[in-house]
């Protein structure tokens, strides 16, 4: 069943315009992507939600086809946190499910820590809470690596720029990827990924750097333990991008959560497994009463 996509944009704090989606009636859900990532990340979700419930996606600001802020300090989780509360207030949303994955997750608990009146339960997906890049891909030198691109850019904008681009598209590097974790090639559509790599080509370096400057910065986990409402954590238990220890740490600080993890999920466990992460997620919310 395809339900009508009614698109729109809302102008934020900084003037910043930021593009969203709704689809479908009821109890709203709001849906957080990962960094770099695209709406198309819960394509299986929103098409399965929107059946009872109104979802809602949107595109961080630097991202696809919302704007880019004049202010590079403004992109940033605290940026993204005021434009999820901007949307929410223009499409009247409040006391919804909020769903995020990866970075998603840590933009999700900023917002929860700011306007914590916005939310009735969370769903997190292959999250984490703080840097996660100690330990990324099961090895200490992640961190390092972002240093050496951020100083190269730095150095050399534009050929970093056009590298990153280049090497984003390449079916090797997308193979790769998917092999380290990111995605499960037995189960994940190719066109899914390849809409992935475009997306990643299509956001500057510059946004990238800024944004994950801040991702590694920002530390969420004195926030868990003032997160009061239900909250389901899925871990793949194939992801290596943010292995299970952080979605553990998510669980034993959030009073109020239940853990499961899904059986050869990768990072991207929603689009690997979709109909058994939608079943459990509908679970959820039914156990709590937001269907």
């Amino acid at each position: 069943m395809s339900f009508q996509k009614n698109t729109g944009f809302i102008k934020s704090f900084d003037g910043t315009p930021i593009y969203y989606e709704c689809r479908g009636t009821g109890k709203p859900i709001v849906f957080a992507y990962g960094i770099v990532c695209t709406i198309n990340h819960w394509r299986h979700q929103i098409k399965y939600f929107s059946e009872h419930h109104r979802t809602v996606v949107f595109d961080y600001r630097g991202h696809h086809n919302s704007g880019t802020p004049k202010d590079r300090e403004n992109l940033s989780i605290d940026g993204i946190a005021q434009d999820i509360k901007i949307l929410c207030d223009h499409l009247e949303v409040t006391d919804a499910s909020f769903m995020g994955h990866s970075f998603g997750v840590q933009t999700l608990i900023r917002t929860y820590d700011m306007y914590p009146e916005l939310f009735n339960n969370l769903v997190f997906v292959n999250g984490f809470a703080n840097n996660p890049f100690k330990g990324m891909f099961g090895v200490d030198m992640t961190s390092t690596a972002f240093k050496l691109l951020k100083q190269g850019y730095d150095q050399m904008p534009s050929t970093f720029s056009h590298m990153w681009k280049t090497l984003a598209t390449n079916p090797i590097a997308m193979k790769l990827s998917a092999l380290a974790g990111g995605f499960n090639l037995n189960l994940t559509s190719i066109k899914d990924i390849e809409i992935y790599a475009r997306g990643v080509a299509g956001v500057d370096l510059d946004v990238f750097l800024q944004l994950a400057d801040k991702m590694i910065n920002y530390d969420g986990t004195p926030v868990l333990d003032r997160i009061d409402i239900p909250t389901l954590i899925l871990s793949g238990s194939a992801d290596t991008v943010t292995p299970l220890r952080y979605q553990k740490m998510l669980h034993t600080k959030i009073k109020r959560s239940e853990f499961l993890t899904v059986p050869y999920g990768s990072h991207c466990t929603q689009l690997d497994l979709p109909d058994f992460v939608n079943l459990r997620i509908e679970k959820f919310l039914k156990q709590n009463n937001y269907s």
